[in-house]
């Protein structure tokens, strides 16, 4: 399929593919990691971010894009809804239907509170769908929560709350059954036993998967147990305010109906953010393999309602992001395609780095080599290199590609691009939120009472990078604690008088800091129109 400006870089990968699948690089010393780092990954550019003028994390550093939306003007003024008469009433309130609101909103319901799902696009519209390499738990004989813990506490670059990352880890096997007994079809030996596998910075087989379709099988169990339970949820529906009671706890957000624009107040005793990530902001300008409606809308909330953040300055590019053909730039390709023995190779075929590095570490490898270097493959949208997919069955035998990544192969595919025989383009692109909202053991952010989190909007739990694996396992470890915790909680709150004055307060923070803006915010969608001057 490749056109013949790759085949002299072809022929050199296919060369080397014999010496390369036997050819183990060492791995890097800490000191090598941190340099590089330095010097190539996003999160470390200055000139990227900028300092926060108000609000509960001023004086820190955010990256440009965050910064605007956070210092922005609400989308509503407090004489936009009537707060007295609210269109819904519940215990708990979750705002997001992926795979961290639907386990919150499952735990709440089995608590016996009133629970309903707010989400701006559909149940299941979430990063959580594009998830594919797997989720991890230490539930192997060879393993335990403790090494774990010091995998992901290591991967993190020793920044994860602790009480945060424990909980994660001791709780995954747990989590992992829970799923199976919802009826999550994980890949299973004849015996009945949990196939598990290697990912970035593992150091035991633990990564749990269905194929390459983890996140969807996981959510698409997650979902069917939501509906069947009749659980609520208003779909297209955005929450683009928070309401708190007179006395500063959550009570409720005010939702747009994203058809229509209508307003409606939601009033609640415990409100849950699980809004997800913020790919579709393009740090940058990075591509992404977030969904549409990523867009950070859960810290904006957060934030104006007086929700510290934590670690907001760092973001996870994953290094694999399709980099050829255009139709799938910056698409997620699996971590599983390197556990399962592919090699990122440059375009002389020269292995330039371990395939099992951490994420932050192989995206700045990548950058380094295609920057630096200029090892890289031009591929008309910019550089890549290779990431050597047929060692897979040279390795595993023939139809390993099919049985355990057929996503990948399906999506390549459609373009004509076996990659069982060829191999594929990649670049990192924009993946996840490390950072996010600052909460405690059970959910509950640190300044605002009432108002838990769970998923990707998080802050903490995985410290400045996240291991492969580890979100699909927070999502139902934090999402399912969420929900306890604020079923729980609404059992002895009594709401007060409902409130918006927190955005009066926020405008005269803004005015007294003298920040000019037009600006509103959440961002809700992301603008992809072409401007006059692209035309």
């Amino acid at each position: 399929m490749y056109a013949k400006e790759f085949q002299e870089s072809l022929k050199a990968v296919e060369e080397a593919r014999e010496a390369n699948i036997a050819y183990e690089p060492a791995r890097m010393t800490a000191k090598e990691k941190e340099d590089l780092l330095a010097a190539y990954h996003p999160d470390y550019k200055k000139d990227q971010f900028e300092e926060l003028k108000i609000g509960p994390n001023k004086g820190e550093k955010v990256p440009k894009e965050l910064c605007g939306i956070l210092e922005a003007r609400s989308r509503i003024r407090p004489g936009d809804v009537d707060l007295n008469n609210p269109k819904y009433d519940v215990d708990v309130l979750v705002i997001g239907g992926g795979g961290a609101g639907a386990s919150a909103a499952i735990e709440a319901d089995t608590a016996g509170a009133s629970v309903m799902i707010a989400t701006k696009l559909r149940i299941g519209d979430a990063n959580t769908m594009m998830a594919e390499g797997g989720i991890q738990a230490a539930d192997k004989p060879n393993d335990s929560p403790a090494i774990h813990f010091l995998d992901a506490f290591g991967g993190g670059h020793f920044a994860a709350k602790r009480e945060l990352l424990s909980k994660l880890v001791c709780n995954a096997p747990e989590a992992i059954q829970w799923l199976n007994e919802l009826g999550v079809e994980f890949d299973k030996a004849p015996d009945g036993t949990m196939v598990t596998t290697h990912g970035g910075g593992t150091s035991r087989k633990r990564m749990h998967a269905a194929k390459d379709y983890s996140g969807a099988e996981i959510m698409r169990t997650l979902r069917d147990e939501v509906l069947n339970r009749g659980i609520p949820v208003i779909d297209f529906t955005s929450a683009v305010e928070l309401i708190l009671d007179e006395s500063g706890k959550a009570a409720g957000a005010v939702l747009m109906n994203m058809e229509t624009g209508d307003l409606s107040v939601a009033r609640a005793k415990t409100v849950i953010i699980a809004t997800g990530g913020a790919g579709r902001m393009h740090y940058q300008g990075f591509p992404t393999s977030n969904h549409y409606g990523a867009t950070a809308d859960g810290l904006v909330l957060g934030y104006r309602v007086g929700a510290k953040l934590l670690y907001a300055e760092t973001l996870q590019y994953h290094p694999t992001g399709a980099a050829f053909p255009q139709q799938i730039f910056g698409a997620l390709v699996t971590e599983k395609v390197r556990s399962l023995g592919a090699k990122l190779v440059n375009r002389d075929g020269k292995v330039f780095m371990h395939p099992l590095e951490t994420r932050d570490v192989a995206a700045a490898s990548i950058i380094r080599e295609c920057s630096d270097r200029g090892e890289g493959v031009q591929t008309g949208d910019g550089d890549a290199v290779w990431l050597d997919t047929p060692m897979i069955e040279k390795i595993g035998g023939e139809g390993t590609i099919e049985k355990r990544i057929p996503a990948m192969m399906r999506m390549f595919g459609s373009y004509g691009i076996d990659i069982r025989r060829e191999p594929i383009l990649v670049y990192p692109t924009l993946h996840y939120q490390n950072g996010g909202l600052d909460i405690n053991v059970d959910g509950m952010t640190t300044s605002v009472e009432n108002l838990f989190v769970a998923g990707e909007a998080v802050g903490g739990i995985h410290g400045r990078n996240r291991l492969m694996g580890n979100s699909l396992l927070d999502i139902i470890v934090f999402g399912r604690n969420a929900g306890q915790n604020a079923a729980a909680r609404s059992k002895k709150t009594t709401v007060g008088t409902l409130t918006l004055d927190h955005i009066s307060k926020f405008d005269a923070e803004r005015e007294a800091a003298g920040i000019e803006t037009d600006v509103v915010s959440p961002m809700l969608l992301p603008d992809y129109t072409r401007k006059k001057s692209e035309v």
